[in-house]
């Protein structure tokens, strides 16, 4: 590593907001003052409680990463694709061309965990879905000098996920214990950001002031990341980065274009059940039907 260490040039509390129907999400991407930080569209650390929840909707054009905390989800989509992810599953959703799907609590309580919107290239926005999903247990984990990282995506202490992402993307999730640091290399030319999740830490600069949960930290320049917990509690955030795509993004709602006629075009395919959404004229989800929104 002959870069310089990344130091923070930006930082969000992410506060709860209502979305879906019912949940509350702390959006730290894809809100107001950051519609955008290429190639992520959104970050949410969402929170379910039944029958809140995100029933029936569409995506095209880029891909979902949901990654569970807390409880677990019920997700089902018009190619008849059924299951459900608990605390520590992963799902690595490619929406492509279009999906129809629902994400539903299945167990009694609060429900908690992530979801990272990543963009897709012109040239994959329209290719088919497909689906990766990983047991807790099988996710890739080591352990360093008070150091636990699972490695979702990426490459970190020498092991790397079996995860195919057709953006480049790394998303790491540290955990550190009280008086242990890191040193995470990254690739220069990516964009990258940090979500602390419980605890409070110190990033990118040894003399720089702790960040608590709930923040969205966004790096500057450089080829690694820095990171201590100086606190007596434990300290865990994520770490994730991305090549930037650097092409026009047109949004509406759950579809992300390049131009608005694509997006006049979704709009039109998803409403006459055509063009990749020919399966949702006569899908409801079963957790869908089961409640009344």
């Amino acid at each position: 590593m002959s870069g310089d260490p990344r130091t923070v040039v930006r930082k969000f509390l992410a506060r709860p907001q209502h979305e879906g129907a019912g949940a509350v999400v702390r959006r730290s991407i894809g809100r107001f003052e950051l519609k955008y930080f290429d190639p992520f569209l959104v970050l949410d650390e969402f929170s379910l409680t039944a029958p809140a929840g995100f029933p029936d909707h569409p995506h095209r054009g880029f891909e979902t990463v949901t990654y569970m905390l807390q409880g677990s989800v019920t997700h089902e989509d018009f190619e008849g694709h059924k299951g459900t992810i608990g605390a520590g599953d992963l799902q690595w959703m490619t929406a492509g061309r279009g999906i129809v799907h629902s994400e539903m609590p299945a167990s009694h309580g609060t429900q908690k965990g992530l979801q990272l919107w990543i963009n897709l290239s012109s040239r994959h926005k329209m290719i088919e879905p497909r689906y990766q999903e990983i047991e807790s247990s099988d996710i890739a984990e080591a352990n360093e000098d008070g150091v636990n990282v699972r490695v979702i995506a990426g490459e970190s202490l020498g092991i790397r996920s079996p995860i195919y992402t057709r953006t480049p993307t790394m998303f790491l999730d540290f955990t550190l214990e009280p008086g242990a640091q890191i040193k995470q290399p990254v690739p220069e030319s990516w964009n990258v950001f940090v979500y602390v999740l419980e605890g409070e830490g110190v990033f990118g600069k040894s003399r720089s002031s702790s960040t608590t949960a709930h923040h969205l930290l966004l790096l500057g320049p450089g080829d690694r990341l820095k990171a201590w917990n100086r606190s007596s509690k434990t300290l865990r955030f994520i770490l994730v980065g991305g090549e930037p795509i650097g092409q026009p993004v047109v949004q509406w709602g759950p579809f992300v274009m390049n131009t608005q006629e694509e997006i006049d075009q979704t709009i039109q395919d998803f409403e006459n059940f055509e063009n990749g959404f020919e399966k949702a004229r006569y899908w409801r989800s079963e957790a869908t039907q089961d409640q009344e929104f």
